[in-house]
Formats: C-alpha cells, sequence, structure tokens
C-alpha cells in the first residue's frame, strides 16, 4: 500500500471510529482472535495495538473504556488487514456468562398473539452452549423437536459490571448491539413442566452476530428496522420502537435482581411475524436459509440442518 493509499485508508478508519464493528473470528491458525472491520476488512486489534489488546472479545470488554480507546487508536492507524471475505466470523462473543432473553416486549407480536399487554417484562435465559456465528448451521433433532422457529431480535452487550443500575445511566453500561436469532422449538416451549428451557436452549439456538458495533452508533437503539427473511422471503419487517420495555428499563430491571457481567447479552424480544402464529403455522425446514437484518447491524445469516 503506497503512502497516500494509507493516508486514506486511515482517514476513513478514523471516520468510522465512533461506530466501531467488532468481530470475534478464524483465520488460516485456527485460533479465535479479536478484530475489527473496516471497508470490508478485518484488523487484528491484537497486532495492531502493539500487544496491548487481547486476542478475546470478553478479556476486552472486561477492560473497559481504556481498552476500547486503545481499539479505537489502533483501527485509525492500522496497515494490516485481512479481507472479510477470508475470515471465519464467529459469535462477536463467543462465550457470554449468561444470555438473558424478553418474551412478550414488541406490541405487534402481543397483537398477533391476541394476548393482553404483560404487567411484568416476561424473562428466560438461553444457555452459552447454544451461541453461535454467522454462517454457523442452526442444529436440530427431529426425533426432539418438529416445531423450529425464528425470532428477529435486538441483543444488547453489556460492557461493564452492572449492579442495581438506574435508567438514567443504564446505557453507560452497554458495549454495543448485535443481531440476535432467538430459535425456538415450540412443542418444547410449550410442553408441560419444561417451562420454556429446553424450547430455547437447544444447542445451536442463538445466533449472533456478525458484529458487535458499539453503543456510539446508536443514540437509540428504538429507531431501527429489523427483519427476519427465511430463503429471501421477508418474515418480519418491524422497528424497534414497537417495544414495549426499552433497553434502559431492562438494564435497571434486570439488574436489580443479579449482576450483569461484561460480555452478557440481553436479547430484547422479538416482533411480528413468527411461524407460531401464522395460519397454518410455517416451522423452519432443513436447508433453509435464515437473515436477521436489524438496520446497522448487518445480517446474521445460518442454515438450518436437521438430524432424524
Amino acid at each position: 500500500m503506497n503512502t497516500a493509499s494509507k493516508i486514506s485508508a486511515r482517514g476513513r478508519a478514523a471516520q468510522e471510529l465512533d461506530d466501531m464493528k467488532l468481530v470475534s473470528y478464524q483465520y488460516s491458525d485456527n485460533q479465535v482472535h479479536l478484530g475489527a472491520v473496516s471497508d470490508g476488512r478485518v484488523i487484528n486489534l491484537k497486532q495492531a495495538s502493539g500487544g496491548a489488546l487481547p486476542d478475546d472479545m470478553l478479556r476486552f470488554l472486561q477492560l473497559g473504556s481504556g481498552a476500547m480507546q486503545t481499539a479505537r487508536e489502533a483501527v485509525a492507524q492500522a496497515d494490516g488487514e485481512l479481507p472479510l471475505d477470508d475470515v471465519k466470523l464467529l459469535s462477536p462473543v463467543p462465550n457470554p456468562s449468561k444470555v438473558v432473553a424478553i418474551g412478550l416486549n414488541y406490541m405487534d407480536h402481543i397483537r398477533e398473539a391476541n394476548l393482553g399487554m404483560p404487567e411484568l417484562a416476561t424473562m428466560f435465559c438461553k444457555y452459552p452452549s447454544s451461541v453461535i456465528g454467522s454462517g454457523d448451521d442452526i442444529r436440530w433433532s427431529t426425533s426432539l423437536t418438529e416445531q423450529v422457529d425464528y425470532e428477529a431480535e435486538l441483543a444488547v452487550v453489556i460492557g461493564k459490571t452492572a449492579r442495581n443500575v438506574d435508567a438514567e445511566v443504564a446505557y453507560d453500561y452497554v458495549a454495543g448491539y448485535m443481531n440476535c436469532n432467538d430459535v425456538s422449538a415450540r412443542d418444547l416451549q410449550f410442553k408441560p413442566g419444561d417451562q420454556w428451557l429446553r424450547g430455547k436452549c437447544l444447542d445451536t439456538f442463538c445466533p449472533l452476530g456478525p458484529y458487535l458495533v458499539t453503543r456510539d452508533e446508536f443514540p437509540d437503539p428504538h429507531q431501527l428496522s429489523i427483519q427476519c427473511r427465511v430463503n429471501g422471503e421477508t418474515r418480519q419487517d418491524s422497528n424497534t420502537r414497537e417495544m414495549i420495555y426499552s433497553v434502559p428499563y431492562l438494564i435497571e430491571y434486570l439488574s436489580a435482581a443479579f449482576t450483569l457481567l461484561p460480555g452478557d447479552v440481553i436479547a430484547t424480544g422479538t416482533p411480528h411475524g413468527v411461524g407460531a402464529f401464522r395460519d397454518p403455522p410455517i416451522w423452519l425446514q432443513p436447508g433453509d436459509e435464515v437473515e436477521v437484518e436489524i438496520e446497522g447491524l448487518g445480517v446474521l445469516s445460518n442454515r438450518c440442518v436437521v438430524t432424524p
């Protein structure tokens, strides 16, 4: 790269500092690396920072705002970059301590389900073992479930330890946002005694990504278009303004009960259009390609693979 190209690239990177797209990825060495995406290329943040940053998203988030600033400076001056198409993207946070999901949080979803306004936020967890990245397969066995559904959701990533946080300062605890697909086995979800656990927590049932976009890009995360497509057909098409419980409210509500740690994920609910409430219901099938796209967060894409 000549000097003029380097200056141009650094100028573009500087303009994009406020909306860093952070990724976890693998390259030829099959090791997990921490990177930032700029102009369709991936910058290795450990290398670009001269070793000042770790090669792990969770450790990076635990280091706090100082590490985030170091990452911004590294991106602005980076020379060594890989084409995005040459790396395998993982879930941006491959190993969160917990994924807390919110049910019935969109008014249009409440209407399609013919349910009344919930008095309290409905909550459940998805296990870290359910987390996969964009490009990974959603897998299930027909011996376990035959009613697998998609749910496009905005995922909030916690950036620092949060306990008893007031809603007024809740955004200070947000590292950024991701696409989430809250894949659900409906026949297990509503089976007596399961309490949604198996229906929500099967392995591969929590695709996240492709990027963690830092919160600077989103002064208000409640004004974003949100879609889910299956084999190119739009199944969900809404906006996060349909949320009943806002991101600050959820952080206050959840952190009053338990500590949210850096890298923890809050999946904020899904809008109307899920397969379960169509007439007749539409379930995911082998070979289906499911895409979740939220404005500014890229496209999360996963293929369905089914075994007997």
